[in-house]
């Protein structure tokens, strides 16, 4: 029996609020099968794969979708945009010339928050007490301030669960304001509260030049924490996440362990947060970080080539069949090249044009689809 969005929408709120492993092959396999039947781009993507009705039965065989092909059509059901409440995010990008943008229709943004909600309390406020906030400081425009990133989204939605009143947000989508972030973390530290600053590496990087150019270190209160959301972009020499950890802790006092590196994209209603000491049983003696997906969220390495999941522990296309995608596509395909072990992910970065020519007909056909 066919389940409807509504059916499923409240299922993957409930998995998200108590997940149930056991319920996450059942769930994905409804999910998929609505999502072929509802998606008219997805329905003739599995049509030209030769996957009907029952070509799929196992999470195994559901078709990945490139992120790539978000910028050539809306993988979204007829009529999804004018739900109330839908929102539309888009890549970062140019909005003109030669570059396309992603867009991710999110037709329920409350899954995509008690999804960004759940997993931002285990892996970067799992010490907090229910109900207890900080002071945050948003170094990245908020949703008002930028209405199409889901970053954005989502960085409102921890302001308004774990911030407390003093929590200011110091960026719009022009600029950052690194004066105004530098009094906040001056005032902070001289009261011995504790922050968690939230972010860009590239803003990150800005702020530990001004603060070395200043020569002052300050020492925020305990508990103290950073997640650091990547991206190359304004970054004059660009920071490893290893290296933006260890100038948080010589500059600003926040103890290295609780510099959380995220890594999440416009495509998927779910993150990846790095494990450490602070929030896992999985960080490693070594040192090195991986990153640990939630229970509702699947990753896999995919062979670009044979578009075949490969076994843990080989290196391939970075992929993840996310429940909290139920609106759109739940299985997307990364340009991302890591190792998957069970939740850990290893990322080793971006795939060169070379290693992504095997998902190139994948591409091709959603192409074609926008071209018709």
């Amino acid at each position: 029996m066919s389940s409807t969005l509504s059916q499923l929408v409240d299922e993957v709120l409930g998995f998200i609020h108590r997940p149930e492993l056991e319920q996450f092959d059942s769930l994905a396999m409804r999910i998929f099968d609505y999502q072929r039947r509802a998606v008219p781009a997805y329905r003739e993507y599995c049509g030209q794969l030769g996957i009907g009705p029952d070509g799929a039965t196992l999470p195994a065989d559901i078709p990945f979708v490139s992120t790539i092909a978000f910028k050539y059509v809306m993988l979204a059901a007829k009529g999804a945009a004018e739900t109330r409440g839908a929102c539309e995010f888009l890549t970062s990008g140019t909005t003109s010339g030669a570059e396309r943008r992603g867009r991710h229709l999110v037709q329920y943004p409350e899954v995509y928050r008690a999804s960004a909600l759940a997993h931002l309390r285990a892996m970067l406020f799992c010490d907090l007490p229910e109900g207890a906030r900080m002071r945050i400081l948003a170094m990245h425009p908020t949703a008002e301030r930028m209405a199409e990133s889901s970053l954005s989204a989502m960085i409102t939605w921890c302001i308004e669960e774990f911030g407390e009143p003093k929590s200011r947000c110091v960026a719009d989508r022009e600029r950052v304001d690194i004066d105004a972030a530098v009094a906040y973390l001056r005032e902070a530290a001289a009261m011995h509260a504790p922050v968690c600053v939230l972010g860009t590496t590239a803003g990150f990087a800005a702020l530990f030049e001004r603060v070395k150019e200043s020569r002052e270190r300050f020492i925020l209160g305990p508990g103290s924490r950073m997640m650091d959301t990547g991206g190359p972009k304004g970054q004059r020499v660009p920071l490893a996440p290893g290296e933006v950890a260890a100038r948080a802790a010589g500059l600003l006092g926040i103890a290295e362990d609780l510099v959380i590196n995220e890594y999440g994209m416009t495509e998927l209603c779910s993150q990846l947060y790095d494990a450490t000491r602070f929030n896992s049983e999985f960080a490693t003696a070594s040192g090195e970080r991986v990153k640990l997906a939630p229970p509702w969220m699947r990753p896999a390495a995919i062979d670009p080539a044979t578009m075949r999941r490969l076994p843990d522990g080989t290196p391939g296309m970075l992929a993840f069949i996310d429940l909290a995608n139920v609106c759109s596509v739940a299985a997307v395909m990364t340009e991302d090249i890591g190792i998957v072990e069970g939740k850990r992910v290893r990322l080793f970065g971006r795939a060169r044009a070379s290693d992504a020519r095997g998902c190139a007909l994948s591409i091709e056909m959603f192409a074609a689809a926008a071209s018709r």
